[in-house]
């Protein structure tokens, strides 16, 4: 078995939970897991290709992994932008707040930031607020990070974001359960065998024909940098994971055929840097076809687990 991967990957959200809940967390690695973010493939409403389950978002995600491993929090989301600096202000006193989305394009401490909304979420977490600015850490790489008030609100803004609302946040973070990650991971199953039959069974592998169609007809700028600087990367890392996570529970089938699409993704990075367009949709194909191993793998897995101690009827 290959050594896991680590190094710098899109795990912002991960990073970010990880962050706010502190040395209770278990690594992003599993948190990821836990979001349901590695079974499936899927277009979203902005017309961009993601490896992530139909119908699935980080927001869903965040959701999911912090109930199953046993927390709870105030998530706030919307009204007037006073309302929102009240809210933020008043849950930073008490803990650090997970606050997200934020448009990445227009986070101004940045060096690579254009300053004009983008689309892309990001996620935070803020540690302070005064009259003049927002102190957080960016899981991007800026710890202790900080923007005048005015400028982080039009990143939290989130206008141009596909998931979730203006003004998102969670705060006042609780344990109320004991759940060790191999039993939220256990637990973690069902819903990912869910997304994987439902509400198209074919919904993932119709999703990636349609991008290895869209390579061979020429991708656009936009769909070529989103899948180059984010999409695959994060995509690769997420079945690296899940493998991981999945060989850990004794799920070495679902562990088998993840670990085969992190490979066929990680292929794919240089594939589409360097313009290789049949290798990249041949390798596309290739992911689209093992949509029904996950699945049956998956659904052998669950079989087997409900009967381990704590998995539980989720």
């Amino acid at each position: 078995m290959p050594p896991a991967f680590i190094g710098s990957s899109p795990y912002c959200y991960a990073n970010s939970l990880a962050m706010t809940l502190g040395p209770q967390s278990p690594p992003p690695s599993a948190i990821e897991v836990l979001t349901g973010s590695p079974f499936g493939a899927q277009f979203v409403e902005s017309g961009l290709p993601h490896f992530d389950p139909p119908g699935w978002d980080p927001d869903l995600g965040l959701d999911q992994a912090i109930g199953l491993l046993g927390w709870t929090c105030r998530r706030t989301t919307g009204g007037a932008v006073s309302e929102a600096l009240g809210r933020l202000r008043e849950a930073a006193r008490s803990g650090p707040v997970l606050v997200g989305p934020v448009d990445v394009g227009l986070l101004l401490h940045q060096p690579w930031s254009p300053g004009i909304a983008s689309g892309g979420d990001h996620w935070v977490v803020v540690l302070d607020v005064d009259d003049h600015r927002v102190l957080f850490h960016d899981p991007d790489g800026f710890p202790f990070a900080t923007l005048p008030v005015d400028a982080f609100v039009a990143a939290w803004r989130a206008q141009l974001v596909d998931c979730a609302g203006p003004f998102t946040m969670r705060g006042d973070f609780r344990r109320t359960d004991e759940v060790d990650v191999r039993t939220a991971l256990r637990r973690s199953l069902p819903a990912a065998l869910r997304r994987l039959t439902g509400p198209s069974p074919t919904g993932s592998s119709v999703a990636v024909e349609r991008l290895a169609t869209a390579v061979e007809a020429g991708l656009d700028d936009r769909t070529r940098g989103h899948l180059t600087g984010f999409a695959v990367r994060v995509g690769a890392r997420r079945r690296a994971d899940a493998s991981r996570w999945l060989g850990e529970l004794g799920a070495s089938g679902a562990a088998a055929v993840t670990d085969h699409q992190a490979r066929l993704l990680g292929r794919l990075q240089y594939d589409l840097v360097t313009g290789d367009t049949p290798s990249a949709a041949a390798g596309l194909r290739q992911l689209a076809g093992t949509y029904d191993a996950l699945r049956t793998e998956l659904a052998s897995a669950v079989t087997v687990l409900r009967s381990v101690r704590g998995t539980g009827p989720h």
